[in-house]
């Protein structure tokens, strides 16, 4: 099997809005991997900047398969030992701001099924089962 042709058929187009598609340098935002189990995919979202715990990720799986991220990227404030607060003049990360990245998944899914765990790496993974896929309950 060309492993090209089927790696060609995983990969969909991404759509991005917002500061998301402003971001140019440095490490980008929304760049997306899938894979392909028999009985699920598993996606990945490169997140930078963006923490677990401070902001809210909102991630809606629509049964065709269609993905839509959004989120916020925080503006950048370091505090100093002094007491200065610098406010960082963003050029190498994605500006601070609203964005939302959609893509589309190989086949259907059941939206009701998926995992979606934040890494501290800044990637956003989900597992979603595919649809008309039995899971073993235990």
């Amino acid at each position: 099997m060309n492993h090209q042709a089927t790696h060609s058929k995983v990969i969909s187009h991404v759509f991005f809005t917002g500061t998301a598609k402003q971001g140019s340098a440095g490490p980008p935002i929304g760049l997306v991997d899938i894979g392909v189990s028999e009985a699920a995919y598993i996606f990945r979202v490169s997140l930078p900047g963006i923490e677990k715990n401070q902001n809210k990720i909102k991630c809606e799986i629509q049964r065709e398969g269609r993905v839509c991220i959004q989120g916020v990227v925080p503006e950048i404030a370091i505090p100093s030992e002094t007491g200065c607060l610098y406010r960082m003049q963003v050029q190498q990360l994605c500006p601070p701001g609203p964005f939302s990245i959609t893509f589309n998944l190989p086949g259907q899914v059941d939206p009701r099924l998926f995992s979606p765990k934040f890494r501290p790496d800044g990637i956003f993974e989900v597992v979603v089962v595919k649809l008309g896929v039995s899971i073993p309950t235990s």
